[in-house]
């Protein structure tokens, strides 16, 4: 990519908004290299992997804090001789825990939905040596613990003696003395590496010692008293052994890394990616922006488009549309000055680096783009006094460079192309440039106000014509587009506004009258026709979401009523059972009950609206549907043509159904299933259901056979097949001792032979 295209489209301004969302500076500088990928491959890979960061943060609610950089450190140990400070050590400690809590954090998520991100995690090398060693040595402060070496401990150890001697010397020493008040401060200080006492100036002779320094105002001496001169002197040359044993530790440290620099340097790298990541995912929440893919052969299909730099903005960006259909490659922009078209223009090229640059985009969910691998821009006012080069020139010359690496994956963008010469040559060039353009395969956006061009936008195949709207009350800019017609430059308005004179302006219409080519009225009422049907479009789009919104709470609403009631009816069904078996009722008045609870339940069914319903050619094995009565989706396993019934699978369970009794398993997409609720009782005679429990111990065949019998009552089932297996018979057992006491069932047999024989038992339901 160019990087003056890059800047022609303030794409470093979008990365410099996006860097401030950085947590570090190293994700900062990340975020302001990124560069357009020109891999079709790998940018899929980062588009994905964008989508499932931006889930993963907004459902994990995991926070990746700031963190030192480290680069410095990690070239600092590739030079041979070279020893880590204390510093580096804490800077690399900080980067680890960071990465070690990220990496628990995403590994544990899912790795299906999160596969990406996951991945990403795995193939990151853990330097579990150098991990190790700085968790025993490096302390929260930065300091070595005193746990880093058997000799370190020790000598601290010591240290500590040294402190406590020197404190009962002290202490001693002015027990049998009154001179507390010559002092500054009445506990021991620290002086060059030597316990001292801080006196007052004019006491410094009353006690003996050496004085070492003062304070800077003059009020204060430090003197080392005799008595502590000999522990003091011990206390040097434990300090020197310490200095050493730390050096040794550091070196130590440093050899370990060098062991594993590389994994060290991939446990960084992954920590800044994923901090770009975070940034990217914050960045979308400021300017409400989704991850879009290029797609190959793919519509060009934004709605709801913002300029990523006034989408930070919410409430003072203004989306538009930009759409072409099937077979369109061209937009070509008319209207008045100031109204819109190079912002349109902008924002189309910005929002293609952007999603070719795996970034999320302002745009709202269903857009579309096709896969550009590059976006060519020529824009404005191109003169050059360097290269003495006017306006006309300068487009011309800087165009022709980039000719020759156009091609189909290419995105031209061409505003005002041909001005700054004679305006029908100008018009001309730029209409043969747009073919040509269009013969390569490439797309094209265009603004113009040439005449000319607005008529070959209009007639041209492949080319879409749109309009920026002015309000016709006001003559303000709506900066919105009208697409399937021009509009007119309006310059003589622009001018007004602007405050020219207005003897100029009677002039200049009367000049543009004797040229015959004033058509503002004709362009204003298609402009005020067009803003017209553009406010009733959004009217309408406004109308359609409350009534969206409406349809999903009356939905769900409709949904909370069906599962209470069939949570009620299933309650109480359990219920009668239970006091059926512990004898608290009969079997008759028992199944007496259960008839009604089903009563209850199927007087409350969702039935399927008569348009709804499949035909019986629609209805192959193999094909998704949605089982009405239950509202449950199955897959079709068989077909029964003359009884026009369909064995379903529902969630493991088979049963025969009528075919009326079935919709399309729309679940998928938003549109709308014709369900209404119905008085009348649904149907459910020779409907069979269909149960293996081969495999099962006996606790898990008793309990499944129950179940499946509770619903089959509870949904008017009026037949079973139990396949237990021949074997040794023991489920075979189990399933008819189940069988003979449940109320509800009729009567039970084993099957025919061309059915399993003693392998399956058939049960008729009451």
């Amino acid at each position: 990519m160019e990087s003056r295209t890059l800047h022609l489209l303030d794409y470093p301004k979008v990365l410099d908004l996006l860097s401030r969302h950085a947590v570090s500076g190293a994700g900062q500088r990340a975020c302001q290299a990124i560069l357009p990928l020109d891999d079709q491959a790998v940018l899929r890979q980062a588009s994905g992997l964008l989508r499932q960061a931006m889930c993963w943060f907004g459902e994990s609610s995991y926070v990746f804090a700031g963190f030192p950089e480290i680069d410095g450190v990690l070239a600092y140990v590739t030079k041979p001789v070279t020893v880590l400070d204390k510093d580096g050590f804490w800077a690399m400690t900080q980067v680890l825990e960071q990465v070690r809590a990220g990496r628990d954090a995403v590994s544990g998520s899912d790795p299906i939905r999160f596969s990406l991100l996951v991945e990403s995690t795995r193939n990151a090398t853990w330097p579990a040596k150098v991990w190790s060693a700085l968790r025993r040595c490096m302390g929260p402060d930065g300091e070595l613990k005193d746990e880093s070496s058997p000799a370190l401990f020790s000598v601290r150890q010591e240290i500590r003696n040294i402190l406590q001697r020197c404190t009962r010397k002290v202490n001693d020493f002015f027990g049998d003395q009154d001179l507390a008040h010559f002092l500054q401060d009445e506990f021991l200080t620290i002086s060059s590496d030597r316990y001292v006492l801080a006196v007052k100036s004019n006491f410094k002779g009353k006690i003996r010692g050496i004085v070492h320094d003062f304070s800077q105002t003059g009020e204060t001496c430090y003197v080392e008293p005799l008595f502590l001169v000999e522990l003091n002197n011990q206390l040097r040359d434990l300090k020197q052994e310490e200095k050493q044993e730390e050096q040794n530790i550091l070196k130590y440290l440093t050899d370990l890394v060098r062991q594993e620099r590389g994994a060290v340097e991939q446990a960084y790298d992954w920590l800044v990616g994923m901090d770009v990541l975070q940034a990217k995912t914050r960045f979308a929440d400021q300017m409400q922006g989704i991850p879009l893919e290029m797609e190959p052969g793919g519509v060009l299909e934004l709605r709801d488009a913002r300029h990523p730099l006034l989408a930070v903005y919410p409430d003072t960006a203004i989306p538009i549309d930009i759409l072409l259909g099937p077979g369109q490659k061209g937009l070509l922009i008319s209207g008045g000055n100031a109204g819109g078209k190079t912002v349109s223009l902008k924002t189309l090229g910005l929002i293609a680096i952007m999603a070719q640059s795996a970034l999320p985009v302002p745009v709202r969910e269903g857009s579309s783009l096709p896969y550009w691998n590059q976006v060519v821009v020529s824009m404005g006012d191109e003169q050059s006094l360097e290269d003495s080069l006017s306006t006309f020139t300068a487009q011309i010359s800087h165009f022709s460079r980039l000719w020759p690496e156009i091609t189909a994956d290419t995105l031209v963008i061409l505003d005002e192309f041909g001005m700054g010469t004679d305006p029908s040559q100008g018009a001309a060039l730029a209409q043969a440039v747009v073919d040509g353009l269009l013969d390569r395969g490439a797309w094209v956006g265009v603004a113009t106000h040439f005449p000319a061009l607005k008529v070959y936008g209009l007639v041209k195949e492949g080319v879409r014509a749109a309009s920026v709207l002015f309000d016709p009350r006001t003559k303000k800019p709506l900066f919105r587009l009208a697409y399937d017609q021009v509009g007119a430059s309006q310059a003589l308005d622009v001018a007004r506004e602007q405050g020219l004179d207005a003897s100029i302006l009677a002039r200049a219409e009367e000049y543009l009258l004797l040229d015959g080519g004033d058509s503002k009225e004709i362009f204003e009422r298609l402009n005020a026709l067009a803003a017209e049907k553009e406010d009733e479009l959004e009217r309408l789009k406004r109308r359609e979401a409350v009534l969206e919104e409406k349809w999903e709470r009356r939905r769900a609403k409709l949904d909370k009523e069906r599962d209470d009631v069939i949570l009620g009816v299933k309650k109480e069904a359990q219920s009668i059972v239970r006091e059926w078996r512990e004898g608290k009722q009969g079997r008759k008045q028992a199944l007496e009950k259960l008839a009604k609870a089903r009563e209850q339940l199927e007087s409350r069914a969702v039935r399927p609206t008569p348009a709804s319903t499949f035909g019986w050619d629609d209805l192959l094995v193999g094909t998704r549907v949605v089982y009405a009565p239950w509202d449950k989706s199955g897959v079709i396993e068989e077909r029964d043509e003359r009884k026009q019934k369909i064995k379903l699978n529902v969630g493991g369970v088979s049963l025969w159904v009528k075919a009326v009794e079935l919709l399309p398993d729309r679940s998928k997409s938003k549109a709308t299933v014709g369900y209404v609720v119905n008085s009348q009782p649904i149907s459910s005679a020779a409907s069979m259901m269909r149960l293996d429990l081969r495999g099962m111990r006996a606790d898990e065949a008793k309990a499944a056979l129950e179940s499946l019998l509770d619903n089959a009552l509870l949904k008017g089932g009026t037949s079973l097949e139990i396949v237990h297996g021949k074997g040794s018979g023991v489920l075979r057992q189990i399933a008819h001792e189940v069988l003979d006491g449940f109320p509800g069932v009729g009567s039970f047999s084993l099957g025919n032979a061309d059915e399993g024989g003693d392998g399956m038992t058939r049960v008729s339901l009451v």
